[in-house]
């Protein structure tokens, strides 16, 4: 494969080079802070190149890297708000009690201070704190552009029925698990709750689930994404849900990542098949046939009971353990 060259003004000649990462300290704000920024090293002589549109880049890699080392808000962040809400730059700074260009500065690259963006990421993550300050600036804006957002507003408060708690899980599923689809993540869930009353000894979210044709589903989960059907859930809204991780504390995560490093390796499909071997789902189950719909309880005890009783063939706090208990149930060997 040819390489790329330019000139480099150490050899006095054009050179090939290569994309490499290396760390540089800069002063922002009488502040000596480590970057990581993409270098275009020369071929011949090992140093640097100034190829075309490496400064641009170098430019995007730290203001990215100072925004999340600061917990600052990003430009992708504010325009994924503007798209959430269906409001315009203006409106949008006047709603939240900025100035009225001070969002336009902010897609121009100006850094927003940390009481700024707090504020945004604020709106971003809760409805119900976008509606207070629309309400709050109801006079300030055009009729329209408010009326056009507190539409938003009420479709969005939908997604916010489960527990802070069930929405942190979700989130944090959404981060681990590149592509998860309704049925995955039902599945999910009802693992996640069966392994933590065992392994840390108590219920992971307050919500109840119900033995549906497919298998353990949570409800109010499923009316949320249910319009993705057997698709992957794919919606930038979804990013409103990122700050509700706050709500799980290291035991949670660590339940979370050892259901997705085994059962979030398997498709939906499969994780089905070995709920309807499982107790919990036939006793709920128990009377009706294969497609008629119910939506009977799985009680929380049920979910325990079978989890110890698993317990005493499996040792589910060993990865290698789930995944042959996955793999007895589901029939793939």
């Amino acid at each position: 494969m040819q390489r790329e060259t330019d000139f480099c003004v150490e050899c006095r000649e054009m050179s090939s080079y290569s994309l490499q990462k290396r760390c540089v300290t800069k002063n922002i704000r009488g502040e000596n802070l480590t970057f990581e920024i993409t270098c275009a090293v020369c071929d011949t002589c090992g140093g640097f190149m100034s190829v075309p549109g490496i400064i641009d880049l170098n430019v995007h890699e730290i203001d990215e890297q100072y925004r999340k080392l600061k917990g600052l808000v990003s430009i992708e962040d504010i325009h994924t708000l503007m798209e959430l809400y269906n409001i315009g730059k203006a409106p949008l700074s006047i709603v939240l009690g900025f100035g009225e260009i001070t969002i336009t500065r902010y897609l121009l690259g100006q850094v927003p201070s940390k009481e700024y963006s707090n504020i945004i990421r604020n709106a971003l993550s809760s409805p119900v704190y976008m509606e207070q300050k629309l309400l709050e600036n109801k006079d300030r804006v055009a009729l329209a552009a408010f009326k056009k957002s507190m539409n938003r507003v009420s479709k969005l408060k939908n997604m916010f029925i489960i527990s802070n708690k069930m929405i942190g899980v979700i989130s944090y599923i959404f981060e681990k698990l590149d592509e998860v689809t309704p049925l995955m993540l039902q599945k999910l869930l009802y693992y996640i709750q069966g392994l933590s009353f065992v392994l840390n000894g108590r219920e992971m979210f307050e919500e109840n689930c119900e033995a549906w044709v497919h298998g353990p589903v949570y409800k109010d989960v499923y009316n949320i994404f249910k319009k993705f059907g057997f698709n992957v859930i794919d919606d930038p809204k979804f990013i409103m849900f990122e700050g509700y991780k706050k709500y799980l504390d290291d035991e949670d995560k660590y339940i979370i990542d050892l259901v997705v490093n085994t059962f979030g390796q398997y498709g939906g499909k499969t994780l089905e098949k070995t709920t309807h071997k499982e107790n919990p789902w036939l006793i709920a189950r128990n009377g009706y046939g294969d497609d008629i719909p119910s939506n009977e309880l799985i009680t929380k005890d049920s979910i325990k009971n079978y989890f110890i009783k698993v317990c005493n063939e499996y040792d589910i706090s060993k990865e290698e353990d789930i995944h042959k208990y996955i793999l007895k149930l589901s029939d793939i060997v």
